[in-house]
């Protein structure tokens, strides 16, 4: 997946976790999404640090501009 993130069918059934750990990346974007700071993240789990959280949002942003990157003018030709 990626040098932080694994998966392991034989924790959390699964879903993508910082590596080394138990903690589900999605929580910490569920944290991020509700106006939690890195700072607050830290306090609440102080065995990650802001490298870990910092690379996570980047690979967030960088699978959200993905998502996204489409051509505006291929749709609108389209129509409904």
């Amino acid at each position: 997946m990626s040098d932080i993130i694994e998966s392991n069918p034989e924790i959390l059934g699964g879903k993508p976790i910082i590596k080394g750990t138990r903690i589900p990346v999605a929580l910490i974007f569920e944290l991020i999404g509700l106006n939690y700071s890195i700072t607050e993240i830290l306090e609440e789990y102080p065995h990650l640090d802001s490298d870990i959280i910092l690379h996570l949002l980047k690979i967030g942003k960088d699978a959200t501009e993905n998502l996204i990157n489409v051509d505006i003018d291929e749709i609108i030709s389209k129509g409904v």
